[in-house]
């Protein structure tokens, strides 16, 4: 079984951030400027909140807040969900359905060492399967 540690090597450990004192028009920027749907929210060094476009739609438009003066202190989604390094993808995929997330960010200690999505699972778990159907093609074809 796949762990965190491996997609997070193939994937790299970049993960995008943002300080809780920065506004949600900055960090929309920031999310469209990356192609990405959310941001690991710091202060000070430390995983403190994750925002995501589901905070966008839900704590800023629907409440028809100012994105340019709203900060992701008031806004984002806290306590975080995290999970260690060794934690396999299967673990993580209950964790964010049970949970309705899609952002797991990794954390080694308080070091924030990677971010799991849920694409980063469905690809994951893709990858698996047509290696399967790769193997049984290949031993029904031995088989002939």
């Amino acid at each position: 079984m796949p762990t965190v540690t491996d997609v997070i090597a193939k994937k790299g450990k970049e993960v995008v951030t943002a300080p809780i004192s920065a506004s949600v028009l900055e960090a929309a920027r920031l999310m469209n400027d990356r192609g990405i749907g959310g941001v690991v929210v710091t202060e000070n060094g430390r995983v403190v909140g994750i925002f995501s476009e589901r905070d966008i739609l839900r704590r800023v438009v629907a409440e028809q807040r100012d994105p340019s003066t709203t900060v992701l202190r008031d806004v984002m989604t806290t306590p975080v969900v995290d999970a260690p390094p060794d934690t396999t993808l299967e673990d993580c995929r209950a964790i964010m359905t049970e949970r309705r997330i899609r952002h797991i960010p990794i954390l080694d200690g308080d070091v924030l060492c990677g971010i799991i999505t849920i694409g980063d699972i469905l690809a994951s778990q893709v990858r698996e399967q047509e290696n399967q159907i790769a193997y049984l093609n290949a031993y029904v074809y031995d088989l002939r």
